[in-house]
């Protein structure tokens, strides 16, 4: 069987209030605009999940409305060990779900950390390694369950940054 993972990095957050808790901080105007560009992009490009993995923190659950993917998904879990987790604890997470195709969406720099340590063939792009704000990796699989992914065993699909979308550059086809 082939497992889709969809990694996708929070899209940019506001730091206007200083008392605000770091978990509570909301997008800002950048980011309320790449989200739904990244959502028509993985409907267009047909990497639409079943199911979504995310990170309580309040820009990770705005990220994830913006997309606009919630009708096509059976399940959303939000899980708060995904809240600046570590790559394996981002692993743990997904081991539990049963969808072959996920959306994992959560915060650097574990996001960065996993999609390298995953990607088999990483994209040639400089942004890979960074992992910027709504960073996009498209990763297949093979197995019969998320408890079964190893290091180095993705297949890249794809890989996006939001501006690449928002400014046109991004690859065709």
């Amino acid at each position: 069987m082939t497992l889709r993972l969809i990694l996708t990095r929070h899209a940019k957050s506001g730091w206007d209030d200083p008392d605000l808790a770091d978990h509570d901080r909301p997008l800002n105007a950048r980011g309320r605009r790449a989200a739904p560009a990244i959502g028509r992009w993985l409907r267009a490009r047909g990497h639409v999940p079943t199911a979504a993995l995310l990170s309580t923190a309040r820009r990770v659950s705005e990220t994830w409305d913006a997309l606009g993917l919630e009708a096509d998904v059976d399940t959303v879990t939000r899980d708060s060990r995904l809240y600046l987790s570590a790559p394996e604890t981002m692993l743990e997470a997904l081991a539990d779900q049963t969808a072959d195709r996920v959306i994992l969406i959560a915060h650097n720099p574990g996001m960065a950390s996993l999609a390298q340590w995953l990607t088999r063939d990483p994209p040639q792009d400089d942004a890979f390694e960074r992992f910027p704000t709504c960073a996009t990796l498209v990763l297949d699989f093979d197995g019969d369950g998320w408890s079964e992914i190893q290091p180095l065993s993705g297949r890249l699909v794809d890989f996006i940054v939001p501006g690449a979308l928002l400014d046109g550059t991004a690859r065709k086809g």
